[in-house]
């Protein structure tokens, strides 16, 4: 059971990988709108604690896991039970490569779709009931190309970095309104 730190915090949730080699790849589209975010409102993410980086701001907690995508849901899970919010207070931003580049969808809940971020978040909390916030990177060329795991793992091209800003400036706009 679990019961609310306080009665409207929510719990935005970004994935990615850490470091520096996983910076601006399709894969830490999450890491990187939770950054945006940050930066807008003009404040700092903290140190590294146990499974993620946390930052916290006015009625929400940000987090960003270090355990890997892969691994998500052990600090996901961590911080729920710290912070003793539902399944419900979770907002999880990732990539999905089969949207298209742009491409913005959310959802109330839901199965992984194959992302391997949220299957582990769904096994950790045993329950897909969380919102999802899914940020298309697909490039059907340049995935065709390169094969699924080296196009999640690759960095944006110079064109989809130039539409990088107002994508970010509308999923932050969702993050206000979670």
């Amino acid at each position: 059971m679990y019961i609310c730190y306080t009665k409207d915090m929510k719990l935005i949730v970004g994935l990615g990988n850490p470091g520096d080699d996983y910076n601006f790849t399709r894969h830490n589209f999450g890491f990187l709108a939770l950054d945006f975010y940050a930066k807008i409102e003009g404040v700092q993410w903290e140190k590294p604690k146990r499974h993620a980086i946390w930052l916290k701001f006015a009625d929400k907690v940000f987090l960003k896991p270090q355990t890997y995508y892969n691994e998500s849901g052990l600090a996901v899970q961590e911080a729920l039970r710290f912070y003793k919010l539902s399944p419900k207070d979770i907002l999880v931003v990732c990539d999905d490569f089969d949207l298209e580049f742009k491409q913005i969808r959310y959802r109330a809940h839901g199965s992984s779709g194959g992302n391997n971020g949220l299957k582990s978040i769904i096994q950790y909390l045993g329950t897909d009931e969380f919102a999802r916030l899914r940020l298309g990177t697909n490039n059907p060329e340049l995935r065709n190309k390169m094969g699924d795991v080296k196009f999640v793992l690759s960095r944006f091209s110079a064109t989809e970095k130039s539409d990088l800003p107002d994508i970010l400036k509308s999923v932050a706009d969702r993050i206000r309104d979670f």
